[in-house]
Formats: structure tokens, sequence, C-alpha cells
């Protein structure tokens, strides 16, 4: 057997959690969202757009969708929805209908502006500095903070 094979997959779902800024779409997360991601795609219908931008609450209210999920897109919390189980592909039917491009909504997911976010994106992307692992930066943060208190 392969060293793949003989990982445990829950220790290889584990790692995946580790990626900062990034919410990987497992089996997990498709199970957890699959109210919230039918309601998004519900969306591609016009009657639904209009029933939707009618009265949001009440349009949720045909969903079987967590409290936090409404909540969530009510306040369109796209990284809230992620945590909770949407798909961003499925979400950008609410970007959609807001009148907002893939790349604005998106940009709301970050801590910059869109023109930041465009220039980020302009040039490359984030840097991977920083951004390979959560536990290595908090044992990084933790080493420095040490070597402060030493």
């Amino acid at each position: 057997m392969s060293k793949i094979q003989d990982r445990d997959i829950h220790e290889y779902l584990a790692e995946l959690e580790d990626i900062p800024g990034t919410r990987v779409f497992t089996a997990a997360r498709a199970r957890k969202g699959y109210w919230l991601n039918q309601f998004a795609m519900s969306l591609m219908n016009a009657e639904n757009r209009e029933a939707w931008k009618a009265d949001e609450r009440k349009y949720l209210e045909n969903w079987p969708m967590t409290d936090e999920q409404k909540e969530a897109i009510l306040a369109r919390d796209y990284n809230r929805c992620l945590d909770l189980g949407g798909n961003v592909y499925f979400l950008a039917k609410v970007f959609s209908t807001d009148g907002l491009s893939f790349a604005e909504a998106v940009s709301t997911m970050t801590d910059m502006s869109f023109p930041e976010y465009q220039d980020m994106m302009k040039k490359g992307g984030r840097s991977a500095e920083g951004n390979r692992s959560i536990k290595a930066n908090l044992a990084s943060a933790a080493a420095e903070n040490e070597k402060g208190v030493n």
C-alpha cells in the first residue's frame, strides 16, 4: 500500500482546516450546508429572486436552514456562510442577485476594500508567506512572545 492509502482520512481532512483564510468544501461541509446551498441555487429562478428581494426573511421561511445560517445570509456574512456549509459557487447566486460581481463579493470576505482586493489579485494574489498553517502561525507567535518575555 502507498503512504497515501495508509493515511487516516480524518487526520487528512483535519489538515485542510489548518489553511489560514481557507475553507475547503468537504463532504461534512456539504452535508451541513445542504439547505443553505439549495436556497442559494433557488435564486437561479427569476420568480424566486423576486420573492427573495421582496421579503428576504419570509423567503427564508421556506428553507429548513438553521437560524445561524439564515442570519449569516441576511447579514451577507459570507465567511460565516462558508463555515456553516455554504459553497462559494452556490453563494454566488446571492451575490449576483444583490448586483455584486464575484470579485466584489469575495472582497467582502477579506480585510481589504474592493480596490485593495483587486490590486492584490492583479499582483498575483495573496502571499503564501504566513498563509500556510494556522498552527504554525500560532507557534511562531508564541515563540515571539516567549522571546519578548525573556
